[in-house]
């Protein structure tokens, strides 16, 4: 093919763009921007291209006429630097080289490795290259895969059921690629079940994939929704489901050891509450994943939505059951990643901090909304002060949609012995159970690592009165964000 033919061809096919991106604009010869109001019938010269680029190789500028608009139009003729072609004998990228196989920007990739810019051919080249993920909406084809902003990929239509394979609990969150531990590409390397310990294996029944929880708790990307508990990850109607939410596999384990430590030895807890008792994790199940970091990648962020059968009558008491995500990273830089490693903690405006967890709803902290509001924390031993509930109140309900189907949403009369509270609800008309709603879960990384992530959930304090997470909408934000989790 003739040499201006494949440069042409580039720069049609990126529509005036550089092949992975937009470039500086230098006006070497004119102002290519439409704009800009010019008079009908005026031309001028123009190029698109990186400065010092244009007479270079192919690379070459055109012209453009004001329209009856009276703004530029097209710039016509320019030939921009385009992805270096290997073997074509031709300056494609117009630096001076012909088919050099080098890592200018060095991100890893080389020319002829599949870095579609490398040097001239976009504005940020460290940011575009196959190991990067695609931005939404910036215009870029940053993974130089020949498609600008590929719509998100879904993975998750035909997992489903009590699955064994992490990998397939990692699509159902919609972290769809996949990778290996010598390649340079971004996406999950393994998945694997485990309890707390990292040893072990969970009953199979406690994690589930599935198209809904309830009727209420729908994706909020790809088909599926990936399901964590300490008892049956079911709602009603799904196998194994059970109206109980009492489902004791008396099963415990140790907390995961790094996270104890950075606490001092002790599991953190929402600010006035009793401290957790006990030195294991009851009915735990995790998942670990190893995954490589985008190149272009500073953070990335989960959807989760906890619901608890401790609710309401163990708010604010040792039963505050667990659920963790555990990030190994690199990353250094400011907004910090928590200490102790765990996500799923929320910070309110004094600085207070609070696991995720049932105890969210004690202190209205708005981040507990699926529930009836009124009394909480109404359990009380008379045996063991310390094993009691700090007894309040709840104002920050706002529906109770999302428990519809899930079996939190059944009646859950007060039971007595002897005047005695043993069990039920806090007020007439309560439910089994309760829910935060859908938060979001952010924490920050280094480009190009390999990442470790632990989710994990666990009965605290004893085995008894089940607790669920649902996860969902793994995305990579090329920004880095404010760790932690906060309402949606």
């Amino acid at each position: 093919m003739p040499r201006l033919s494949i440069a042409v061809l580039g720069s049609l096919l990126c529509l005036g763009l550089p092949a992975c991106g937009p470039s500086t604009s230098n006006n070497e010869g004119g102002d290519s921007g439409t704009s800009e109001s010019c008079n009908p019938g005026d031309s001028r010269s123009c190029y698109d291209g990186q400065t010092g680029t244009s007479g270079v190789g192919p690379c070459q500028g055109g012209n453009q006429t004001c329209n009856s608009a009276g703004t530029w139009g097209t710039c016509e003729g320019e030939v921009v630097p385009v992805a270096e072609a290997c073997g074509d004998g031709v300056d494609n990228n117009c630096n001076g080289m012909v088919d050099e196989d080098i890592d200018a920007d060095g991100d890893g990739f080389t020319t002829c490795g599949g870095d579609c810019c490398d040097s001239t051919e976009c504005s940020n080249p460290s940011q575009v290259n196959p190991g990067a993920f695609d931005v939404p909406g910036d215009g870029v084809d940053n993974d130089c895969d020949g498609m600008i902003d590929n719509a998100p990929a879904v993975c998750d239509q035909t997992v489903a059921g009590q699955s064994p394979v992490g990998m397939d609990y990692a699509k159902a969150m919609d972290l769809c690629q996949t990778t290996t531990a010598a390649a340079k590409t971004w996406g999950v390397i393994d998945a694997k079940f485990s309890l707390t310990t990292g040893a072990g294996t969970p009953n199979a029944a406690q994690h589930a994939i599935l198209k809904k929880y309830g009727s209420g708790v729908t994706p909020h990307a790809g088909q599926s929704l990936a399901l964590f508990s300490t008892g049956v990850a079911a709602g009603v109607g799904d196998p194994g489901f059970s109206a109980a939410l009492d489902k004791s596999y008396l099963v415990e384990a140790a907390f995961p050891a790094d996270y104890l430590a950075a606490n001092s030895g002790k599991l953190p807890n929402a600010p006035g509450c009793p401290a957790p008792s006990g030195s294991k994790a009851g009915d735990p199940v995790m998942l670990t994943m190893h995954v490589r970091v985008p190149t272009n990648a500073s953070s990335f962020s989960l959807d989760i939505n906890f619901f608890s059968s401790e609710f309401p009558e163990y708010s604010c008491s040792p039963f505050n059951d667990f659920f963790v995500v555990l990030l190994d990273s690199t990353y250094a830089g400011s907004p910090a990643n928590p200490t102790d490693k765990n996500l799923a903690i929320y910070t309110d405006t004094a600085g207070m901090k609070y696991p995720v967890g049932v105890n969210l709803a004690s202190g209205n902290t708005g981040l507990f909304t699926q529930c009836k509001n009124g009394k909480t924390g109404c359990a009380a031993d008379p045996e063991d002060s310390s094993m009691s509930s700090v007894p309040g109140n709840i104002t920050t309900c706002t529906s109770v949609a999302e428990l519809a189907g899930t079996g939190m949403d059944a009646s859950d009369p007060e039971e007595t012995e002897g005047g005695a509270w043993v069990g039920g609800g806090c007020s007439a008309g309560a439910q089994i159970g309760g829910a935060t709603g859908w938060l979001t879960t952010t924490g920050n990384v280094t480009p190009g690592e390999v990442m470790t992530l632990r989710i994990a959930i666990w009965d605290t304090s004893d085995t008894a009165l089940d607790s669920l997470v649902v996860l969902d909408n793994f995305k990579w934000s090329a920004q880095a964000s404010d760790p932690g989790t906060v309402i949606q």
